[in-house]
């Protein structure tokens, strides 16, 4: 399984950013998704989920009401739109993918398959 994450870049405070991740290999639909970030010298930080079909979303504390996260199974695509970007809010975000049963997964030892990163950085 391959994920390519993508649309990461460098945006004013109060700008916004949609980051896109692919993922090949197996039936896409078989796959919860997440998204993490990092931030220099912090540990990585659950960002939000979406479940198998989509049907249900979940959001770390500090991004809830800015960044929504969906997919699109046809496209074998996952994607967070980000709102009302803050400083705070740079990082490198990943997409990250697993098979088990429950949702959320919260912790990154959870997912099975990670993307590259796609850096994204918040000027003030």
């Amino acid at each position: 399984v391959q994920l390519q994450a993508s649309g990461g870049g460098l945006v004013q405070a109060g700008g916004s950013l949609r980051l896109s991740c692919v993922v090949s290999g197996r039936p896409f639909s078989d796959y919860a998704m997440g998204w993490f970030r990092q931030a220099p010298g912090k540990e990585r930080e659950f960002v939000a989920a979406v479940s198998w079909r989509g049907g249900a979303t979940y959001y770390g504390d500090s991004v809830k009401g800015r960044f929504t996260i969906s997919r699109d199974n046809a496209k074998n695509t996952v994607s967070l739109q980000m709102n009302d970007l803050e400083p705070e809010d740079t990082a490198i975000y990943y997409c990250a993918a697993y098979s088990s049963s429950g949702f959320p997964h919260l912790q990154a030892n959870g997912y099975e398959h990670w993307g590259q990163g796609t850096l994204v950085t918040v000027s003030s």
